[in-house]
């Protein structure tokens, strides 16, 4: 995947989709058609905003798109300021990884020998 140099003074990322995994990490699909992939490990620690997030089901489940980026819908409700983000541009800032909801091309069917 070719990577471009955006001008910022023009460009903002925006998260389109979120996929979580089991591992504490969240696939976000941008609008430059770009998937990067954002490990919220290192965020996960106690007594911080985080904390909640340390239950694999509460990140799983409360993770969703707010305000075009990363977050988790805390109060269930969309409400921006009741959840917890990540600012797009830190996501932006990833390496483009592959797509893991892209399926491989299969073989074309092979036609049968005639008898």
């Amino acid at each position: 995947m070719a990577v471009t140099k955006l001008d910022f003074k023009y460009f903002w990322p925006q998260v389109l989709q979120v996929v979580p995994t089991d591992n504490f990490e969240v696939y976000a699909y941008l609008n430059d058609g770009s998937v990067r992939l954002y490990d919220v490990k290192p965020l996960l620690k106690k007594n911080t905003v985080f904390e909640p997030l340390m239950d694999i089901q509460t990140f799983k489940n409360k993770l969703a798109v707010i305000n075009y980026t990363i977050a988790w819908d805390m109060g269930g409700n969309r409400d921006p300021y009741k959840c917890i983000d990540i600012d797009p541009f830190t996501i932006y800032e990833k390496p483009p990884v592959a797509d893991p909801l892209q399926l491989p091309l299969s073989e074309p069917p092979r036609a049968s020998p005639a008898n």
